[in-house]
């Protein structure tokens, strides 16, 4: 068994998002809840989008099935509660509706196969979390939707895993590279306790810190405005974003001279939506980013397969991977005791 299973229990809840479709997370998730201690502990599962599928249904390829051990509790919908290969004993029938209908929450009394779809935004997400923490839950796991990193913030979870592989890139310098970004917003330091205690209720708008600790909110700037004027901010300490941080203002805030030496804050990394190389720029000019909330990133998965069947060899992308970013990194299929 890897390590990070260990690590996965340390915390109260964990996301597993996949930066591309068929880039392993449905198998890391299949691993994760194959080893986790049921015995041992209360831990609950979902999904914020579909999960389970034996077709993935843009890509047709095969997917490995999400089998639920006895013992463990889930959220779903009605419509693949009521389709699911196990027996259960019924917890909860919520009042808010998705999609594929009311989100139901359940205990597995035996073993079996189960589609995963329960709360489709982050709010309905943590409130469903929050109640099973009342309930006596100690982890929750949630597999995470394509492009909505909203699960893994750490307003949701308190720990990640990323899994990602050829999909993402079959050019394997690229692969690692675009890995290695998204791990480098994920790791941003966090601001003072001060800031996060005045920043964190606000959700809007664009603010600064002056050097006496007073906070105006800037009204004739937003972090999307294409004209942009920094006027009168000499004194300027900290710069919040509540929203979300893309090219145009970093690359404001790095050429005007009077914010050289500002901290520039988003409220965690889901909010940044800068590429790659507009992030190496700023911090080059010694410009700093941190953030009000972060969550652990406790291990990053890769496969090296391809939908279209290009396969990148495991043991080079690992090497390569784990060397850009520091941390070990798993290739599941190879690693399945």
């Amino acid at each position: 068994m890897l390590p990070f299973i260990d690590d996965i229990l340390r915390y109260d809840s964990l996301s597993i998002v996949g930066l591309e479709k068929n880039t392993g997370k449905t198998e890391c998730l299949k691993y994760v809840l194959d080893r986790l201690p049921v015995q041992d502990k209360h831990i609950a599962v979902t999904s914020i989008g579909i999960d389970g599928e034996t077709v993935d249904q843009v890509t047709r390829t095969q997917k490995p099935e999400i089998v639920l051990r006895e013992g463990m509790y889930f959220g779903t919908s009605e419509m693949h509660y009521r389709q699911r290969r196990l027996v259960s004993e019924l917890i909860d029938v919520s009042d808010e509706n998705t999609s594929l209908g009311r989100v139901v929450t359940a205990r597995a009394l035996t073993s079996g196969k189960i589609l995963l779809s329960g709360p489709s935004s982050a709010s309905s997400l943590k409130r469903w979390m929050g109640e099973m923490r009342q309930a006596g839950i100690d982890l929750v796991v949630i597999d995470g939707a394509l492009s909505r990193m909203s699960s893994a913030s750490p307003a949701v979870s308190q720990s990640m895993i990323l899994a990602t592989g050829a999909a993402y890139s079959a050019n394997m310098s690229t692969l690692v590279s675009k890995t290695a970004h998204i791990v480098d917003l994920v790791n941003l330091d966090l601001t003072s306790d001060a800031n996060v205690k005045v920043l964190l209720p606000l959700d809007q708008g664009v603010w600064s810190i002056d050097s006496q600790g007073n906070l105006k909110a800037l009204d004739a700037i937003t972090s999307l405005s294409r004209d942009i004027h920094f006027e009168g901010m000499e004194d300027c300490q900290t710069l919040y974003v509540a929203g979300a941080l893309v090219d145009g203002f970093l690359e404001k805030v790095r050429k005007n001279k009077s914010l050289k030496q500002v901290e520039l804050v988003v409220r965690d990394f889901t909010k940044i939506f800068v590429t790659p190389q507009q992030f190496r720029l700023f911090h080059k000019a010694g410009g700093r980013i941190h953030v009000l909330q972060k969550s652990k990133l406790i291990a990053v998965t890769v496969n090296p397969t391809s939908p279209s069947g290009y396969v990148l060899d495991s043991d080079t992308l690992c090497n390569k991977l784990s060397e850009a970013i520091g941390l070990p990194v798993y290739d599941l299929l190879k690693n399945k005791d």
